[in-house]
């Protein structure tokens, strides 16, 4: 398999599927589809190869890569939820993706978002029987870096046999066993889960990662790797998808299998290559609808504003855009047992990544959190006044809580020069805040406007209180007070009342960067939607969206591994058509 660094380098312009993007989504289709010798497949990756790249594999470092040359760096537009603020939002660069900057947690979703998706696109194929085998084609459960026994802490029968391997945590915290305690002492909301991939997505439990042997596993290193000497699979890097051109139309719509490349080194420069079959959009949550909107699929009016012609009109393209907001909560702590000093004193920085690299042991064959809770709300809870309960079943819930055994920094408060702290992560799992992504101009490589619309809705900074509230209930516990004694810390302990608590929300919230829904599914005759239940796109023939932005509606979990699972059924949906 060639790796080409410059469009330049192509020795063909024809493939039979060209897939724009190597991330997440994208290197599953790359090596499903070119496991048939006969086909020929192109992957076209904005970024580098990150197979080498050293703080992709230490999952510790994964809090270093936002903001690194492995992201887009973009910004959100000011956040009226958020007292105006602009706030990053990661997205991956380079092979892999999110999946090689994230913080490796592998949910796969309860039973019931599946069944919602299915009822949403009306189609079975999305339900959660019918998807089981994809969850369990894509990754396998593979022993933690400490080798230790893990029963209790996930369930080995319930996974599956494919590439990506996932694990327990490898390097057990001092927290990890108050967490746990405290769970089955409390119970009820605060119950103990053995496994939050067993359909159940509620209660408390160990944290499942993408971690194999302490090292990172990601769609690069888990799909793309093994198939690199394919002869029929092609890599396309440090280039840029510009638009689609379309190569013929009829009454059914315009076949758009021509792909316009570009760089940002000579942005002047355009060439093109062409799909006999069919191009995969994987471009992600903003890359996707940005091609799309360049391509003149879109809302017309809007394109028509920014002077690129309306090939299919498109509302849907770019809308309805949504993510988890997050809210670091901290607690200085009377033990000595954080990992605070690691990240003030160089030399304690070093040990631990040396003993990483020597034996793959310790700290950081960690992501910072070991342990999690996902919470329903009360059902008197003021945030479900009015509404539909926005969660897509009894088995998802509304909030997360996630435990970090130090001071976490996210947002723009720093950690303190002294002292021992505990940071709770809290989430809005099923946010009702609907955004957009939208071209600013028709300049391929203009960011566009980015608008999740964080805490916009007053189910949203609701729930959000009631998880800060879930967090101090939950520290309460016996276990908590014997050992580390937690006592709020900085602008939370002024935050004595609800609305003291949803003023600080707006002021720290950033997202989880989950993103989703900016392609989303429907079913085929619906007016809405851009892709139809099998990911084609509407209104257009020769394109599918294989990544997040198809997904109907956020699922109420972190999403890498939805994305895998899509992808893995993607695959099978396009082998099928094409009788591979």
């Amino acid at each position: 398999m060639p790796i080409y660094t410059s469009e330049d380098q192509l020795l063909k312009r024809q493939y039979d599927f060209i897939i724009v993007g190597g991330g997440t989504a994208g290197n599953v289709l790359a090596n499903r589809l070119s496991e048939n010798a006969n086909v020929s497949v192109l992957i076209i990756e904005a970024g580098t190869d990150t197979t080498e790249n050293l703080s992709v594999q230490v999952p510790f470092l994964g809090v270093t890569l936002p903001g690194s040359d492995l992201d887009w760096k973009y910004t959100t537009v000011p956040q009226a939820g958020l007292d105006g603020r602009v706030i990053p939002f990661a997205r991956g660069l380079g092979l892999g993706g999110s999946s090689a900057i994230n913080l490796l947690t592998y949910n796969r979703g309860s039973d019931d978002i599946w069944n919602y998706w299915a009822k949403l696109t009306e189609d079975e194929g999305w339900s959660w029987s019918k998807i089981k085998k994809y969850y369990l084609k894509n990754h396998r459960v593979v022993p933690p870096a400490d080798g230790r026994d893990t029963t209790g802490e996930i369930d080995p029968s319930i996974h599956g046999d494919g590439p990506l391997e996932v694990s327990a945590p490898g390097h057990i915290l001092p927290i990890d066993d108050l967490v746990v305690q405290s769970s089955k002492q409390l119970g009820g909301r605060f119950k103990y889960n053995p496994d939050f991939n067993s359909g159940d997505c509620t209660g408390v439990g160990f944290m499942q990662s993408t971690v194999g042997s302490g090292k990172r596993s990601d769609s690069n290193t888990a799909y793309l790797q093994p198939a690199i000497f394919r002869p029929n699979l092609d890599i396309l890097l440090n280039t840029q998808v510009t638009r689609l051109v379309q190569s013929s139309s009829s009454e059914s719509g315009p076949t758009l299998t021509t792909v316009e490349l570009g760089t940002q080194s000579d942005k002047s420069k355009r060439s093109q290559v062409t799909a006999l079959k069919e191009v995969i959009l994987s471009a992600g949550v903003v890359g996707t609808p940005q091609i799309l909107q360049l391509s003149g699929v879109g809302d017309a009016s809007a394109l028509r504003s920014l002077n690129i012609e309306p090939v299919v009109d498109l509302p849907d393209v770019g809308a309805h855009l949504s993510d988890h907001p997050l809210v670091a909560n901290y607690f200085q702590v009377s033990s000595e047992g954080t990992w605070d000093n690691v990240l003030r004193d160089g030399s304690i920085l070093g040990a631990n990544m040396g003993q990483w690299q020597t034996t793959r042991q310790g700290l950081f064959v960690n992501s910072p959190g070991n342990t999690q809770s996902y919470q329903r709300l009360p059902p008197d809870s003021p945030a479900l006044d009015g509404i539909t309960d926005p969660a897509s079943g009894p088995l998802s819930a509304h909030t997360e809580l996630i435990f970090v055994n130090g001071f976490a920094q996210f947002g723009a408060v720093k950690q303190p020069p002294t002292g021992n702290y505990l940071t709770i992560l809290t989430g809005v799992m099923s946010p009702t805040s609907r955004g957009s992504i939208t071209l600013t101009s028709n300049d391929p490589f203009a960011s566009p406007s980015i608008n999740p619309a964080i805490l916009t809705t007053n189910f949203d900074i609701k729930a959000m209180v009631q998880a800060m509230n879930d967090a101090q209930t939950f520290l309460a516990a016996e276990p908590w007070q014997k050992e580390f004694k937690p006592v709020v810390f900085g602008e939370l302990a002024d935050a004595k009342t609800d609305a003291d608590k949803a003023a600080l929300a707006r002021k720290a919230s950033v997202t989880i960067n989950h993103p989703s829904g900016t392609a989303r599914m429907s079913p085929t005759k619906a007016k809405w939607g851009v892709v139809d239940s099998e990911l084609r796109l509407k209104g257009a023939k020769g394109v599918r969206v294989v990544d997040a932005s198809v997904f109907p509606v956020i699922p109420e979990c972190h999403i890498q591994a939805a994305v895998y699972i899509v992808a893995e059924r993607a695959a099978d949906l396009i082998k099928t058509t094409y009788g591979l």
